[in-house]
């Protein structure tokens, strides 16, 4: 069948570009109708400009196909899948921007709340993603902890951070916006990285000590060791953003090893697969916990989806974000306006 989908065809550059849809369906998979996707900027950008560590070794090749949140509706089923019916609407893990897609039902989660909005169920990936980092740092009720980033993924492990009991919660970004709406999200202070009194202004609010757990969702090698100067003795950081370049030398006696860090590579492809456990939920069970976190307004969405668009405005989105404009983030495709 014909469908439509988002290609990356060289650096900087995307296209909205017809294919054929192979739709005889392979065990356990099922045929979607897309209803919306969302960019995430950081990975998708990666991908967009050919960065480096982005999983196969070598130059990153070109077209590339990314987009890996989406919400769709159910058009046919393999046999052998008993679990889905035709109709469901369905959040989608490692989906594409495509308006047609086959994927195994592993990556699927069914929407049980039929009043959520599909472009408020849609940021529940993500958020999963935030959220993992969060759940192995074992944050216990009153420890202190710092988020590094407020992009999608930040934003979101700040709300668990606040659900979870976080004092004080606090939060870094280079953009005003951004903080002031950590701030709005529940976090007690925010600074710019670069905020000369940065360091004093932790030490106030930790009582001198530092924070006891940092979830850094940049992916940038000098927050990391700018993140190790902020921790109180036997803290604890998640590495959750992913560094493209190598992280400038760390001073690992004095930052790491006499202090008693813990640092935490928390990629997301670290979960199980099959069953979960304190520290490492499945990415559906994450999904499936934060879709109705989302449904119950514990978690908020709205503030953060800036801007529902057609498929065909891709190459002018993508090219926005390949000059790093921040107000990409949060942006939909609308695939029922392909």
């Amino acid at each position: 069948m014909k469908s439509h989908r988002i290609a990356f065809v060289a650096p900087g550059i995307a296209v909205l570009e017809e294919h054929e849809l192979q739709t005889a369906l392979p065990p356990g998979h099922a045929l979607l109708k897309t209803d919306c996707t969302l960019i995430s900027t950081g990975t998708e950008r990666a991908n967009l400009m050919g960065e480096n560590n982005l999983g196969a070794p070598g130059a990153a090749k070109f077209p590339r196909y990314l987009g890996y949140s989406a919400v769709a509706e159910v058009m046919a089923l393999a046999d052998d899948v008993h679990e889905l019916r035709v109709g469901d609407r369905v959040a989608v893990y490692h989906s594409q921007h495509a308006q047609y897609l086959v994927k195994h039902c592993r990556d699927l989660v069914r929407i049980e709340d039929e009043t959520l909005p599909s472009v408020e169920a849609v940021f529940c990936i993500v958020a999963a993603m935030g959220l993992q980092g969060l759940r192995k740092l074992r944050l216990e009720l009153g420890e202190s902890c710092l988020v590094m980033g407020q992009g999608l993924l930040g934003a979101f492990a700040l709300q668990c951070a606040r659900l979870s009991g976080a004092l004080p919660l606090l939060a870094m970004d280079f953009i005003a916006e951004r903080r002031e709406r950590a701030c709005q999200f529940g976090a007690d202070a925010a600074w710019s990285p670069d905020d000369p009194a940065l360091l004093d202004a932790v030490r106030r609010l930790t009582e001198g000590r530092g924070v006891n757990t940092v979830i850094e969702v940049t992916g940038s090698p000098a927050a990391v060791k700018q993140g190790l100067k902020l921790m109180a003795p036997q803290g604890r950081i998640a590495l959750v953003g992913c560094s493209r370049t190598p992280t400038e030398q760390i001073d690992f006696y004095n930052d790491v090893h006499r202090p008693g860090i813990i640092i935490i590579g928390a990629h997301n492809f670290v979960r199980p697969k099959n069953e979960s456990f304190p520290g490492y939920w499945t990415m559906r069970d994450d999904m499936r916990m934060l879709l109705r976190f989302i449904a119950a307004g514990r978690i908020q969405v709205r503030p953060l989806l800036r801007e529902q668009v057609s498929p065909h405005d891709a190459p002018a989105v993508f090219t926005r974000l390949a000059q790093n404009d921040p107000t990409v983030m949060g942006t939909v495709f609308d695939w029922n306006r392909c």
